[in-house]
């Protein structure tokens, strides 16, 4: 999919200066020939096999379809008025509102003085915590504002922020900000360590199946190898030790060097969150297997269920003792863009190295000083998050009402969506115990079974884009995030308006009846 892409736009590019007369030759306006250095024979062949499917195939038609509906004309091939994206965890592009004191913090952060927090009127339009927090931050900043340079690992006052945050939530387990980098969402710390990891093409990392492709995508950009795990669907998708065992000696058995296991806790795609004991096993799993491992934390705040609990990797190391001995290597990313705030056009977000080599650190930090820094804004608003106002500020109860809101919306949604799907004939959805998806299996009919096999595709894909173009609804095929063969289904988020997604659930389950009728 990314290879046909790439060449038609390399082929339109070309077209609009030039004639094309043979492979890569090209006759300019001037009449002379002259050959392309990059084609998609030079270009970075690891480049075609990388696959983002949550930006893919059935997305990109539905911004095709919203184009059309703002035409008058195009739009009355379609029977829905608007498309549903539920194909991202993006929550403010679906109605989730950005938190009012954090970004009156942000804004204030960002104006200059005589126009903010020196302004004569500040205290009329903004609250007192407010324009204090505002004026300790751009103390932090050095007295430069948020248009400037930070130090390569992020302002220092916001990685104390972020140091406290972590101390408290693991129960007093220190944290130095010396081992905290700020990063533009957790995607560019992810992106930094698996740079750092996959040293040759022998090199592989251990992800979760189904994972979010992310992982997938940047091990095959860097040319290492993907060494799946399977996750256990019929036990709430849990983890299963027996499994990680097969799969990391199947790995060494073909010649693959592990280097590293990936966790997403809670999950992405699957919505489980971990028992303490299972983090803990993953932990020994590491240590045992010498691999780095990689905590993907982002969803910790989203946790719908009464019974399940986050526990931080770090948490399950200290109490192991694998901090204390240095026997583990852990690195855990979080963001911005997740949890209550859902500010993922801001691009927040942090990754903390725990018991690596300090040569290797400096290297790392030689990775992201060639990246100058993360964004100010980001950095900003990833301190907020993880410091709010203070209790008995003016700004306390408002803010935490507003965070109880989100939640509580969150919570219903969550339900709603899973048990709905769940009751669908020849569904099957697990419950979402946190993060914001949920990732039901489909029983497809024989036709599309064949039809896929005919296009080369998958089923779901098929699916999907009947979904997409008879109800408006955006999902990602199951397929896009690896699953067991002979699997389908989606994922979907349950981010939009609830009404939306009451509506969505018996959308799918008519246009499912439909489907089948249509593919036996």
């Amino acid at each position: 999919m990314v290879k046909f892409i790439c060449s038609a736009v390399a082929l339109v590019a070309l077209s609009v200066s030039a004639r094309h007369v043979g492979a890569n030759v090209l006759v300019p306006p001037g009449g002379a020939t002259a050959t392309k250095r990059l084609t998609v024979d030079t270009i970075n062949q690891n480049l075609f096999k990388m696959e983002y499917a949550v930006r893919g195939k059935v997305v990109i038609k539905a911004d095709q379809i919203s184009t059309d509906l703002k035409d008058e004309e195009k739009a009355k091939k379609y029977p829905f008025e608007k498309i549903l994206y539920t194909n991202i965890g993006n929550p403010h592009s679906v109605g989730q509102k950005s938190l009012t004191w954090s970004r009156q913090v942000l804004a204030l952060t960002n104006l200059p003085e005589s126009g903010g927090v020196d302004h004569p009127d500040v205290l009329k339009l903004f609250p007192e915590d407010a324009v204090e927090r505002a004026r300790e931050m751009k103390a932090a900043l050095g007295g430069m504002g948020s248009g400037a340079y930070s130090h390569s690992q992020g302002v220092l006052g916001f990685r104390e922020d972020i140091a406290e945050f972590i101390k408290n939530r693991d129960g007093g387990v220190e944290c130095d900000p010396k081992n905290l980098f700020l990063t533009n969402g957790a995607s560019s710390g992810i992106s930094m360590i698996l740079t750092a990891l996959i040293a040759n093409e022998k090199c592989g990392a251990m992800i979760p199946i189904p994972q979010y492709p992310i992982y997938s995508a940047s091990i095959d950009l860097l040319g290492g190898k993907q060494v799946g795990y399977y996750l256990d669907e019929q036990s709430g998708w849990d983890m299963n030790m027996k499994e990680l065992e097969r799969s990391i000696k199947q790995a060494n058995a073909d010649g693959i060097d592990v280097v590293c296991f990936v966790l997403i806790n809670p999950g992405n795609p699957t919505g489980q969150v971990l028992s303490k004991k299972a983090v803990q096993d993953i932990c020994k799993f590491c240590v045992k297997h010498n691999l780095v491992l990689l905590a993907d934390e982002v969803y910790q705040e989203n946790v719908y269920d009464e019974k399940a609990e986050f526990v931080s990797c770090k948490k399950a190391a200290a109490d192991l003792g694998m901090i204390e001995d240095n026997s583990i290597e852990l690195v855990s990313f979080h963001s911005t863009s997740k949890g209550l705030y859902g500010e993922c056009g801001l691009r927040g977000g942090y990754m903390e190295l725990c018991c690596i080599d300090p040569l290797v650190q400096d290297q790392i930090y030689k990775m992201a000083s060639a990246g100058l820094c993360s964004n100010l804004p980001g950095q900003i608003m990833t301190s907020l998050m993880v410091r709010g106002p203070e209790p008995g500020s003016a700004s306390f109860k408002s803010h935490e009402e507003e965070k109880k809101a989100i939640y509580d919306s969150l919570t219903r949604r969550a339900k709603i969506v899973g048990e709905g799907l769940d009751a669908i004939p020849g569904f099957s959805c697990q419950k979402a115990q946190g993060s914001m998806y949920v990732f039901p299996s489909i029983k497809m009919p024989p036709g599309a079974i064949k039809a896929a096999a005919k296009e080369g595709t998958t089923p779901d894909l098929i699916y999907a884009l009947s979904l997409l173009e008879e109800t408006g609804i955006c999902v990602v095929p199951a397929s896009g995030f690896k699953q067991k063969d002979g699997r389908s289904g989606f994922r979907t988020t349950f981010l939009p308006p609830q009404e939306d997604m009451e509506k969505a659930v018996k959308q799918i389950a008519d246009h499912y009846k439909k489907f089948c009728e249509e593919n036996k």
